[in-house]
């Protein structure tokens, strides 16, 4: 299988690594895999994403703040 990687400001993105992190995010907690979704992927602010999951915009960023940490560590510990 290639490796395909996207590049942002400032990293490169394995999707196929950020696809499992993803998965394996999913299976602890869905809720923050899908902020995860909506905001990454679909570009959704955080009022969006907290009308989308009719939760309240704070929690959609605590949740987002402790994915993008965790899914951070889940792609460093890959990468060794």
């Amino acid at each position: 299988m290639t490796e395909v990687t996207v590049a942002l400001p400032g990293q490169d993105i394995d999707l196929i690594a950020l696809n499992e992190a993803l998965t394996r995010l999913a299976e602890i907690d869905p809720q923050k895999a899908n902020i995860v979704e909506l905001r990454f992927f679909g570009g959704c602010t955080s009022d969006m994403t907290a009308e989308a999951l009719g939760i309240s915009t704070r929690s959609v960023e605590r949740h987002w703040r402790f994915s993008r940490a965790w899914l951070q560590d889940e792609l460093a510990d890959e990468d060794n």
